[in-house]
């Protein structure tokens, strides 16, 4: 007898237990990863408006500039923020402030309030520009991010007493600007087509909202106080001839990346625009574009 038997056997007498061999156990695998998080679907939120306007926004007639890259954004802020009643800071980028729900839990108890994720972050939204506007002390606000008019939707459909102005400029003239921002980083043929997908942007907004105010870049450093008495009609708010005179601006006033802040626009005066491109200038990617806007003859 086997020295395991006799002891199964003794075991088995004693406590009812016995001894068996282990089964081998399996080489450990390759380590598994953790599942990347699926693409950030498009956020939902109620359309078109909020149900109770006075309850879902702090904010009243906030002013958007929907214009294209290197479009004179930033003078035309300028030029507004000089007023008594508008406070324009840097660009904000709101829309790619986001939110999002840490549970199930948290999700099914926003929906019991009727606030998808698209509302919430119109929320967020509202309360990061009314806390600017309050702290500026001044009565509406002017926000100008060129990127803002590819969800021109959403900024109309959260803000329904928004007022929107429509910024243009020459298209070959925003891409010799744009290029010349960062010629390492872009040829000229690069920031046309990149600059395009802006102007379209803006053509799109233009085209689906009603009720906006359009000015030429080249109108506004031509004759500054005739585009500004201009805009200002439109806004329902007195012209100030401070506004052609914004000041000069610093660092903390001209931020690097959040909109131009070259020494042109630190002078704190309109400087004249560069001479519009010739006809034979203008490439047949942006010729559409020209066309449609005007700017060829």
């Amino acid at each position: 007898m086997s020295l395991m038997r006799s002891l199964n056997r003794a075991l088995s007498a004693t406590t009812g237990l016995q001894v068996r061999k282990a089964a081998p156990v399996a080489p450990p695998g390759p380590k598994k990863t953790a599942a990347k998080p699926g693409k950030r679907t498009t956020p939902m939120y109620r359309c078109p408006a909020p149900v109770d306007l006075a309850t879902d926004r702090l904010l009243r007639e906030p002013v958007f500039i929907m214009s294209p890259v290197r479009s004179g954004s930033t003078l035309l802020r300028m030029l507004l923020n000089a007023h008594s009643r508008f406070h324009s800071p840097h660009e904000l980028h709101i829309r790619r402030l986001e939110v999002d729900f840490g549970s199930k839990l948290s999700q099914r108890a926003m929906s019991a309030l009727d606030l998808e994720r698209g509302d919430l972050e119109h929320l967020l939204w509202d309360r990061v520009m009314h806390r600017e506007l309050v702290r500026s002390g001044k009565d509406f606000i002017v926000e100008k991010t060129p990127s803002n008019a590819f969800v021109y939707r959403r900024i109309r459909d959260c803000w329904p007493d928004a007022r929107f102005v429509f910024l243009l400029r020459h298209p070959v003239s925003i891409a010799r600007s744009w290029h010349e921002g960062d010629p390492e980083k872009r040829t000229f043929d690069e920031a046309a087509a990149d600059a395009l997908r802006y102007m379209q942007a803006v053509d799109n907004a233009r085209k689906g909202i009603t009720g906006g105010h359009t000015l030429r870049y080249e109108d506004i450093t031509a004759g500054p106080e005739k585009e500004m008495r201009r805009l200002c009609a439109f806004l329902d708010v007195d012209f100030e001839p401070t506004m052609l005179d914004y000041g000069r601006k610093d660092d903390t006033q001209v931020v690097k990346g959040l909109g131009d802040w070259r020494d042109k626009i630190r002078t704190g005066q309109v400087q004249s625009g560069r001479a519009l491109p010739a006809e034979d200038e203008i490439p047949a990617i942006l010729r559409p574009m020209c066309e449609a806007w005007g700017y060829t003859s």
